[in-house]
């Protein structure tokens, strides 16, 4: 590994460090770190011709622009996270008269988000360095994905979780094996928590926004966007990429990924990119709208999060800077949809074979926002991910939808439903 990644830089500050100095956050300011690739290195020992020639059917068909080694060994749902296909529906994209309309479904990973993606590249590090327990906090997706990754590989994991969180992400916890603790508190309150423990006991923290590799794990999707679609067509215009956005984590990840592929010189423009935020949890949202001229860094602050997206409820979004930058810096934006087009967004990707969470639905509420504000034009390339499961939070999908049905057993109770 350590001739391809040469250590860390702090996102604030920007004073590097080496991968043996510090293990979360920079010290002098708190600020995340980015962990830094040899980019010289990657591009004399690989290319993408050598990439897509991979029979590897998953993120690690990347593995040269990871920082892991290879988890060799482990034919496992481990090595099944990532590589998750890229529809492209009619329906949808005539409704909202665009030219170019791809949904890209995180909902195929092994455990049905894209959490898969940042818990398996931190599983394989926690492997590397010999840690004994892995622990996060978690709304259910991420402590799903730990709990689904540590299990494939043998790996004791802990997982924190508001006890609000939806009984079927608890179920998938308790039945890959985690040590569930359930906290009478929100997402935040698990958070700090789950780093307090880590401290006392020594595990190693998978947080969300905490530690460095689950950006690495999370630009793995924007590796699978341009080897899929921009590697393969030239677009007339820019394409732009629709981000359910909570704690700030999957944008930045995604940013990451294509600021990788840009200092390879494998890709030639960075894409645009989107994040929609709930109305009830839009800090990154008002910080983004709010952010000063220059190079100023931008003011996160904590709301009171309130919308069924349980999976991007949050008061204090732990990757919020980079998460604005994101935006900022492929000159995007951030749009707000409220509880209501977020459910209108979980009927409509129904309609044509995707059953996503409402957090997954509210990149596509984004887009349906930006076409009505005509943000977005039918010329534009647009590409929206779905990060997850409509199976994760079935009493939010019923509300999308409503109740069935029930009828008597005969063909005449048929026929006066029909009719």
């Amino acid at each position: 590994m350590m001739n391809k990644v040469t250590g860390y830089q702090c996102s604030l500050c920007r004073q590097e460090y080496s991968l043996n100095e510090v293990q979360y956050t920079c010290p002098r300011d708190g600020g995340n770190l980015d962990v830094i690739l040899d980019y010289v290195a990657i591009g004399q020992s690989t290319s993408p011709e050598q990439i897509f020639a991979s029979r590897e059917h998953s993120l690690w068909r990347y593995l040269p622009l990871l920082p892991v080694q290879d988890p060799a060994g482990y034919d496992s749902p481990f090595r099944a996270a990532g590589w998750t296909p890229i529809f492209a529906p009619n329906h949808l994209r005539e409704a909202l008269g665009l030219d170019s309309l791809w949904i890209k479904d995180e909902s195929r990973n092994p455990t049905a988000s894209f959490k898969d993606r940042a818990s398996a590249i931190v599983v394989a590090r926690a492997r590397e360095i010999g840690a004994e327990v892995v622990v996060t906090a978690s709304t259910g997706n991420a402590g799903a994905a730990l709990a689904g990754m540590a299990a494939a590989v043998g790996q004791p994991a802990v997982i924190f979780a508001p006890r609000t969180a939806p009984p079927a992400k608890i179920a998938q916890l308790l039945i890959y094996g985690a040590r569930v603790l359930l906290v009478d508190g929100n997402y935040d309150q698990a958070f700090d928590l789950s780093i307090q423990a880590a401290d006392e006991f020594g595990w190693y923290c998978r947080n969300t926004g905490y530690n460095p590799f689950t950006s690495e794990g999370k630009k793995t999707a924007a590796f699978e966007i341009w080897e899929t679609l921009l590697s393969r067509q030239a677009f007339d215009h820019r394409l732009t990429v629709f981000v359910s956005v909570g704690d700030g984590n999957i944008i930045s990840g995604i940013h990451k990924g294509f600021k990788d592929l840009l200092a390879l010189g494998w890709l030639e423009q960075m894409p645009r990119l989107i994040g929609v935020q709930a109305e009830g949890s839009a800090a990154i949202a008002r910080a983004f709208h709010a952010l000063p001229e220059g190079d100023a860094i931008p003011q996160v602050t904590p709301v009171a999060a309130n919308t069924l997206a349980d999976s991007i409820s949050v008061d204090l979004p732990r990757d919020g800077v980079r998460a604005v930058w994101a935006a900022s810096q492929t000159d995007g934006t951030y749009i707000t949809v409220s509880d209501d087009e977020i459910l209108a967004a979980v009927a409509d990707l129904g309609r044509v074979g995707i059953f996503a969470e409402p957090a997954g639905a509210t990149s596509y509420a984004g887009l349906v926002k930006a076409v009505q504000e005509k943000y977005i034009a039918s010329e534009d390339p647009v590409l929206v991910l779905n990060t997850g499961s409509g199976l994760k939070d079935v009493r939010a999908a019923m509300q999308a939808v409503g109740e069935a049905v029930v009828i008597e057993p005969t063909l005449e109770s048929v026929k006066r439903v029909l009719k």
